[in-house]
């Protein structure tokens, strides 16, 4: 998948912020593939729309996994960059998910806390139910929001912002994301994607200090479809 700025799909959009939402297959920053990131893109949206010679500011304030789509925010300063992230390590900002699972849930709702472990190697977390070496705790609140015809929908709160940690403490419960292989699910979308999503993300603006919600809509198939 590729992107050209044409497709970059704009939420809001001031001096200090840009907030896009992002496509399943999308490269947040620049990794090993030689891919062109979104940051990149986005980069050149700026540049482009307000007529701004030479570089451009943007800061990534944090990251979606590539096969996962929603809510990505750009820092378009460096003081709106500094706030924003003391406000995600504070955890000020509250970031909300939709995931599609294969499985029903133990419970309705509940609050899912594990340990952490990651391996870099396999680029993957694995989600103990006690603390071990190097774990880091993890912590999400998720609810069934719908039952679809051969899935369930969750609505997932994060407490914490582990390395994929929505996708590793769901397959512990045997719920792995649908088309999510690195997590238990038997077979990939064929786009590559999996069905989590970025749904809503609420904070206060780093400059001018209002509230802030924002939606961003899932991508465009049945399964998405079927959850609004």
């Amino acid at each position: 998948m590729h992107s050209t700025k044409e497709n970059l799909q704009v939420l809001f959009e001031d001096n200090h912020l840009l907030i896009v939402n992002k496509r399943p297959g999308d490269l947040v920053q620049g990794d090993k593939t030689g891919d062109k990131p979104l940051s990149e893109i986005a980069k050149e949206y700026i540049a482009e729309k307000y007529n701004k010679p030479g570089a451009v500011f943007l800061g990534v304030v944090h990251r979606l996994d590539r096969p996962t789509s929603g809510i990505l925010i750009f820092a378009r300063t460096s003081k709106a960059l500094a706030r924003l992230n003391a406000s995600f390590a504070e955890r000020e900002t509250k970031k909300t998910y939709w995931a599609i699972v294969k499985n029903q849930p133990p419970k309705t709702e509940d609050t899912l806390i594990h340990f952490l472990k990651r391996n870099p190697k396999q680029n993957k977390s694995y989600a103990n139910s006690k603390e071990v070496s190097d774990s880091k705790k993890a912590i999400l609140h998720y609810r069934v929001f719908k039952k679809l015809q051969r899935y369930f929908a969750l609505e997932i709160d994060l407490e914490t912002g582990r390395h994929h940690q929505i996708r590793s403490q769901l397959s512990a419960i045997n719920c792995p994301i649908k088309g999510d292989l690195k997590y238990g699910f038997d077979r990939s979308n064929p786009d590559g994607s999996i069905h989590l999503h970025a749904r809503k993300i609420s904070f206060t603006h780093p400059v001018k200090k209002e509230e802030i919600a924002l939606f961003a809509p899932p991508p465009d198939d049945i399964l998405w479809k079927n959850c609004l």
